[in-house]
C-alpha cells in the first residue's frame, strides 16, 4: 500500500512544480492567465499597443480604503505593486476628453449606458459596496476600466477612475475559452 501512495505524492508534487515553474515562464514571456469573470478566461500577452477605448490593460490599484476592503474580501489578490495588491485586468472605456457619468443606475459614457455596469448595493455576502459617483470630462491622465460582461465585477463603478501612472501594459487576448 504504501507504493502507490508515494507514486501518487511524487506525482502531485512532480505537477504543483510543472505547473510553479510553467506560470513563471509564462510571466517572464509577458503572458498573464485570466481566472476571473471580470473578462473572458484565458491567456493575455504583453503588447507594445497605446492605451486607447476597447483596449485590455493590466494596473496596480492604488492604495487606498476601497482597494484595502477589496483586498480583505478577496475580490482582488495581494500582490507586487507598490500598493502591495496584485495587478487588475479590466477593459478601457474611456479616456482624455470622454464625458463620464457614474450612478446606481450604471454608467454612461458620452450619453451611451454601457451594458452590465449598474452598481449593486451590496456584494455576494451581504457587504456593503461603496456607491461611487462622478459627473466629469475626463483629464489627460484619466481611465475609466470595467468589466462589461460580469455585472458583479469589482471596477470603475465601485473605485472610480485608474490615472495613467497605474497602468503597467496594454494586453490582448491570445487564447480565451469563456464568454
Amino acid at each position: 500500500m504504501k507504493k502507490p501512495i508515494k507514486i501518487l505524492g511524487i506525482s502531485v508534487l512532480a505537477v504543483s512544480v510543472s505547473l510553479f515553474v510553467l506560470s513563471i515562464g509564462l510571466r517572464i514571456s509577458g503572458i498573464y492567465i485570466n481566472t476571473t469573470p471580470s473578462l473572458p478566461v484565458g491567456f493575455y500577452k504583453v503588447v507594445d499597443e497605446p492605451i486607447a477605448s476597447g483596449a485590455y490593460v493590466a494596473f496596480c490599484p492604488p492604495q487606498n480604503a476601497v482597494f484595502d476592503m477589496a483586498r480583505d474580501r478577496s475580490y482582488i489578490n495581494q500582490g507586487d505593486c507598490p500598493s502591495g495588491y496584485g495587478l487588475m485586468l479590466k477593459r478601457v472605456f474611456a479616456q482624455s476628453g470622454d464625458t463620464v457619468s457614474i450612478d446606481q443606475a450604471g454608467i454612461f459614457v458620452n450619453g451611451k449606458h454601457l451594458p452590465n455596469s449598474a452598481q449593486l448595493t451590496t456584494d455576494a455576502d451581504g457587504h456593503p459596496l461603496p456607491q461611487y459617483r462622478l459627473e466629469a470630462v475626463l483629464e489627460d491622465s484619466e481611465y475609466l476600466l470595467l468589466s462589461d460582461l460580469n455585472p458583479q465585477s469589482f471596477d470603475a463603478r465601485y473605485f472610480g477612475l485608474i490615472v495613467r501612472d497605474q497602468i503597467q501594459q496594454v494586453v490582448r487576448p491570445v487564447f480565451t475559452w469563456s464568454h
